[in-house]
């Protein structure tokens, strides 16, 4: 089994920041904006968020809208970021790791729905759970 190389304080071995979300101009290959992506909340024994960016596994999606979906952290959350300047503009609380990648759909009453599978990953020391977890979009 495969696991991320750890302190014992449960933290990676290196200086933060350990994950970031970041925008690229493809036609320039210049960053536009990076934001460090999630807190140490469950990666301690101190259940102390840090807001210093942290591992994650899983991808992230966009909306015609411009808002960016990504899970993945290991403080469960699933986070929206304004696509154009890398602001937070929301976050939930997941029961378990989101590892997965966020998807989205249009449900029968029209409006635009999120969804994460929150299972957690083992070899990220993640909560396991087996919840599949809709958001509805503001119009």
């Amino acid at each position: 089994t495969m696991h991320p190389f750890m302190a014992p304080l449960g933290v990676p071995c290196q200086a933060p920041a350990w994950g970031y979300v970041a925008a690229i101009d493809l036609f320039t290959n210049k960053v536009v904006w990076k934001r460090k992506n999630g807190t140490t909340r469950d990666s301690t024994p101190i259940p102390i968020g840090m807001p210093v960016g942290v591992p994650s596994m899983g991808g992230s999606i966009v909306t015609a809208g411009g808002v960016g979906f990504l899970s993945g952290t290991l403080d469960q959350y699933l986070r929206a970021y304004d696509v154009n300047d890398g602001k937070e503009l929301w976050k939930a609380r997941l029961p378990a790791g989101g590892q997965a990648t966020p998807m989205t759909y249009t449900g029968k009453d029209g409006k635009q729905y999120v969804l994460i599978v929150a299972g957690g990953h083992g070899s990220l020391g993640t909560t396991m759970g087996d919840y599949i977890i809709a958001y509805k979009l503001r119009d």
